[in-house]
């Protein structure tokens, strides 16, 4: 079994939080994928399903953020899986809003719900990090993870969302690489070239018609005689 789980505080208060990202994720892949239904379980809700060949357990820890890690390892503990087997989403500050980044193991760089994982069960899990950007100066952060996400930024979460919901099964597979194109195929679409195909329904732009040659002077009329054209030709 793999175990998926979301970073962010419990309660409606909370539930629009730039710190929230991490259980908006775990929200929009259950919802997509056909999950179970949520239940209370580990000091957090859970609900499984499968994404392709893989069983997968959904958690959202409501222990609060800085002790995260209980949640987790409790549920670890329970289906007895490997930290390999442990992905955690997670916003960000480092990457700009809308980035995504896969990694496996590290530090928790001042994250209070990886720390307290770290803490908890080791740092040997993958990461799935979600960038919300940054507010400027480190006295700002705590106040600015903890509003909501702004009425301008729902096209890129929106987009963000759709694309890691896309790429689940690739992820529940081991298949990183797969997993972050199909995120990148939601949050940066490639624009077609001039090399390509046209877009559907627009007619192909006809050539230049070929401007008419001007017509020719017709010649000029030789209005001379038989014996001004002899005499001219001995002068």
């Amino acid at each position: 079994m793999k175990l998926f789980v979301g970073l962010g505080n419990p309660g409606t208060k909370y539930a629009g939080n730039r710190h929230n990202i991490g259980f908006m994720a775990i929200d929009r892949i259950a919802a997509d994928h056909g999950f179970s239904p949520w239940k209370k379980a580990f000091k957090g809700l859970v609900c499984d399903g499968r994404l392709g060949d893989a069983r997968v357990l959904l958690l959202k820890p409501e222990t609060f953020m800085n002790l995260s890690g209980q949640s987790v390892q409790a549920a670890m503990a329970f289906h007895k899986i490997a930290l390999a087997d442990v992905v955690v989403f997670h916003d960000e500050l480092d990457l700009t809003p809308g980035k995504m980044r896969l990694k496996q193991g590290g530090g928790h760089a001042g994250h209070n719900g990886l720390r307290s994982i770290h803490a908890c069960v080791g740092e040997a899990y993958g990461r799935v990090r979600l960038g919300i950007g940054h507010p400027g100066h480190k006295d700002a952060v705590a106040n600015y993870v903890l509003h909501d996400f702004a009425k301008a930024d729902q096209g890129w979460l929106d987009d963000l969302l759709r694309g890691l919901s896309d790429g689940a099964e690739a992820l529940a597979a081991g298949d990183g690489a797969k997993f972050s194109n199909a995120v990148a195929l939601r949050t940066a679409p490639q624009r077609p070239s001039s090399g390509q195909a046209r877009p559907e329904g627009k007619a192909p732009r006809k050539p230049p018609e070929p401007k008419p040659a001007k017509p020719e002077a017709p010649p000029e009329t030789d209005t001379r005689s038989a014996l001004q054209k002899l005499a001219d030709r001995f002068r």
